[in-house]
């Protein structure tokens, strides 16, 4: 049988403003996020790079650590972003080729 997991993830600007969300398809939204396919708060400050993200085997474990995380101060979130990327580089750079990413703003 096929396992699923949730995510939890945090994705930001070049200038470092944050976006923190909950997905069943890692991979999917953050293309969203890439090609700015949904409009809103992402897509207005170019939150396209993913810097963080955990993964869960319940919904209801992703959607608690989202709110969670949503809580804390800026400082705390960027203190754990660099926790596991200190140099908060794109963790999905390799995942879509430039062809895919047609739109994105990177």
């Amino acid at each position: 049988m096929h396992e699923r997991y949730y995510y939890t993830y945090i994705v930001a600007s070049r200038s470092l403003t944050l976006y923190i969300g909950m997905t069943g398809d890692l991979d999917k939204r953050i293309f969203e996020h890439k090609n700015k396919v949904l409009e809103g708060f992402s897509a207005e400050y170019n939150c396209n790079r993913l810097v963080w993200f955990e993964r869960y085997a319940h919904a209801s474990s992703a959607i608690a650590r989202e709110k969670q995380l949503k809580g804390w101060t800026r400082a705390k979130k960027i203190a754990l972003i660099k926790k596991s990327n200190p140099t908060l580089v794109d963790l999905s750079e390799a995942w879509y080729t430039p062809e895919e990413l047609v739109g994105a703003k990177k």
